[in-house]
């Protein structure tokens, strides 16, 4: 059997980190087989949709690196073919039509309340004949459920459910103005689609037995059904805007790489062994539906970010300088040309092992792209000011040296610290740090310097001494 799965989001909203993992689960088990991953947007919600949504949809699975096969799949744009099979299982006498008002199905939910009944449909249209239909009406096209026994989906998660056909209604596939629902058009789309397995959230496994109907109505093959746990808290509650950020794009706008995201979403819920670190093609390798697990699982930020730094320090200056870029240019108004990409180039090793998040890669990167005139904040103000004898006897022995290596430049600024404060280097490398830099936090200011080399480190002295 070739394998083809399926992901079908809303485009109602951002990208949830769940929506994601589900995504990433279904892609990951199409590529490790061979198959086909498909995208499909359910746009059938014409009043909640929002083109903004679906760019957000398909710009977080370009960033994740979740390539589908063939083009994305329109819902909306198939519902005729949908409401085709509606009639298709009318003609069969497998769905009917029902021509009851608003106030009879009103009427019928208080009756079986106060008798305290399920506030299912009474099936009074199941066996009429439609000559008896009011003259006016509308009808709305109702699935016939099974009436006896129980239907058992073999989840390939959960295990074997069970839902007694009691507890299903006669439900509606074609509404009145003849559009589809949910239920119809997902079954029908997964159908033309060729869809052997369907992973997907839990909270979609009682949809599965309403499901089945319409697969059985239509003698269709029932696929293969996953159903995952959905993503908790950190305190076990539903993962929610008070706990942090939910979104793909929210994670990206904070600094987080993809690869590093994805690692995250593949063990919130899967597990290989004692595996922590998966890159992408061991994922493909590795994935099977047997170790996926069937509790939810607990969104931790520590882990997060521990995996973000771990996939920093194991990138190319190259990668994370061109994912960075936005950083330098938001928060610091900074486009990166060759003369900035090389110096940050030269000092990544460091840099990497300072960042947890592209942002801070950024932030501690942004000297390196800065031209003179540069702002100064107002720590590295108070040491300039502090500190004009040091500044001025530091640029008189690096405008001689020759040997301009990290370790000249340590050498130096011990000589000068010697003279002039005590022997104490700090007192001599904060100031050159905030003449330099614009700040006191940076990489080690002997690095910056040698890579800025000695004309840059000079004059940008000199521009920190005429400073107030």
């Amino acid at each position: 059997m070739s394998i083809v799965t399926r992901f079908p989001p809303s485009p109602t909203g951002f990208m949830h980190v769940g929506n994601a993992r589900t995504a990433l689960f279904n892609y990951l088990f199409a590529r490790r087989h061979g198959g086909k991953f498909l995208v499909r947007i359910e746009d059938t919600d014409r009043k909640r949709h929002s083109e903004e949504a679906v760019k957000a949809i398909f710009d977080g699975l370009a960033w994740m690196g979740l390539e589908y096969d063939g083009e994305a799949l329109s819902q909306f744009a198939r519902m005729d073919r949908h409401a085709e099979v509606a009639k298709q299982m009318v003609a069969a006498g497998k769905a009917y039509y029902c021509y009851c008002s608003p106030e009879e199905l009103d009427a019928m939910r208080e009756k079986a309340k106060a008798e305290g009944s399920p506030t299912f449909y009474d099936r009074r249209w199941r066996d009429r004949d439609p000559s008896e239909a009011p003259a006016g009406v509308q009808p709305v096209v109702r699935i016939k459920a099974p009436l006896d026994g129980s239907t058992t989906i073999n989840d390939v998660v959960q295990g074997e459910v069970t839902v007694a056909h009691e507890q299903l209604d006669d439900f509606i596939i074609l509404r009145s103005d003849g559009t589809p629902t949910y239920m119809l058009s997902v079954v029908v789309d997964d159908y033309d689609m060729g869809v052997t397995h369907i992973l997907r959230g839990d909270d979609h496994l009682n949809n599965t037995f309403r499901q089945k109907i319409i697969y059985d109505a239509m003698g269709w093959h029932v696929p293969i059904f996953g159903h995952l746990p959905l993503i908790h808290g950190p305190d076990g509650s539903k993962f929610s805007k008070r706990h942090g950020a939910q979104s793909v794009g929210e994670y990206r706008d904070l600094g987080y790489l993809p690869e590093a995201l994805c690692n995250y979403l593949l063990r919130l819920g899967w597990s290989h062994g004692d595996e922590e670190i998966i890159p992408r093609e061991k994922a493909i390798e590795w994935f099977d539906l047997e170790h996926i697990g069937r509790s939810p699982a607990r969104f931790d930020f520590a882990k997060l970010e521990s995996l973000n730094a771990h996939y920093i320090k194991e990138a190319s200056a190259a990668h994370l300088i061109d994912s960075s870029r936005r950083f330098f240019r938001e928060r610091h108004g900074l486009e990166l040309g060759d003369l900035a990409v090389s110096r940050i180039t030269q000092g990544v090793e460091e840099l990497k092992n300072r960042s947890k998040t592209l942002i801070q890669f950024a932030d501690e990167a942004a000297f390196y792209a800065r031209t003179i005139p540069y702002a100064f904040d107002e720590k590295a103000k108070a040491q300039i000011a502090e500190s004009r004898p040091v500044l001025e006897a530091l640029l008189e022995a690096l405008a001689k040296l020759n040997d301009f290596s990290a370790e000249g430049v340590q050498n130096i600024c011990k000589a000068v610290a010697a003279d002039l404060a005590e022997g104490k280097l700090g007192k001599v490398a904060m100031p050159l740090r905030a003449a330099v830099t614009g700040t006191t936090v940076s990489p080690s200011i002997f690095e910056a310097c040698a890579i800025l080399g000695p004309e840059e480190t000079c004059a940008r002295i000199r521009f920190a001494l005429q400073q107030g």
